[in-house]
């Protein structure tokens, strides 16, 4: 179990294809800000059927997309 595993939970039950979260909406699911070892973390969402797509520093958003 890892610290984003309810981030994980939160992506799978929006069954969106793609769509974004902010920094901020990613710390209020998780409950701690997003930090560096989100880069590590983020290929157990495979097994969730998603994948972190792209990570935008400038807007501050993380985006999700569906694994077909």
């Amino acid at each position: 179990m890892s610290k984003y595993d309810s981030l994980w939970k939160y992506v799978q039950s929006n069954r969106n294809q793609s769509f974004k979260l902010t920094f901020k909406e990613i710390q209020d699911v998780v409950g701690v800000p997003i930090d560096h070892s989100f880069l590590k973390y983020k290929k157990e969402l495979i097994e969730y059927g998603y994948e972190v797509g792209k990570i935008s520093m400038k807007e501050q958003t993380v985006t999700f997309n569906k694994i077909d």
